[in-house]
């Protein structure tokens, strides 16, 4: 049974026999481990909530409120992380294989490129989220300017992937790769303006030999 049959023919039923408060504690709870680096897509998490309040067990606004909240706590936890105790944590236990060497670097280029609007990128490329938001954290970045990013990125992306599934519920299959269309595209946009800048840098390096 593939992720979007779950959520069609076994959520409601797993879920209809549950507090009232269950979907919105597991929503959470899922988000902030997400946040921390556990393996599993945050959106499904989040079409998954959409699909629940769609079918009544939740609210749409409650969904998106708590969603929120779990993602931005996730983030800043690992922000925090890096902040306290920096680099040498991802070279120990499970930090180092949740922040390979590999991806650590590809993080901190990211940031010489393109600064902290980085942070807002990571966002839309799964794989770079933790290893991005630790990097801010060792960087001393700023928590104020840490959290404007992400949060402005959480604002599009949460209630994005919350209003397709509770929008279109009926059509849950073209709803989803909607989303994953639009997610796609912007991961794409992203990566355009980031080799643009790479581009621009060497040109302008070499220009000046």
């Amino acid at each position: 049974m593939d992720n979007i049959s779950f959520l069609k023919d076994g959520l409601f039923e797993f879920l209809l026999y549950k507090p009232a408060g269950f979907p919105y504690f597991a929503a959470f709870s899922m988000l902030v481990a997400c946040g921390l680096g556990l393996p599993i897509p945050e959106d499904i998490t989040l079409f998954t909530m959409g699909y629940v309040a769609y079918a009544g067990i939740a609210s749409f606004k409650g969904s998106v409120a708590v969603c929120l909240v779990g993602v931005l706590l996730g983030d800043t936890i690992i922000y925090w992380i890096g902040r306290k105790f920096g680099v040498r944590l991802a070279k120990r236990g499970i930090f180092a294989r949740m922040l390979p060497p590999e991806r650590m670097d590809r993080t901190r280029e990211m940031f010489h490129r393109m600064g902290n609007k980085v942070i807002f990128a990571a966002r839309f490329m799964p794989g770079l989220r933790a290893p991005t938001y630790f990097s801010a954290g060792t960087l001393h970045l700023p928590f104020r300017v840490f959290i404007f990013y992400d949060g402005l990125a959480a604002l599009l992306s949460v209630p994005l992937l919350i209003g397709v599934t509770y929008f279109f519920g009926e059509q849950i299959d073209s709803a989803v790769a909607m989303a994953r269309r639009v997610q796609n595209g912007i991961a794409f946009l992203i990566l355009a303006i980031v080799l643009l800048l790479v581009a621009k840098h060497y040109i302008f390096k070499n220009k000046r030999r």
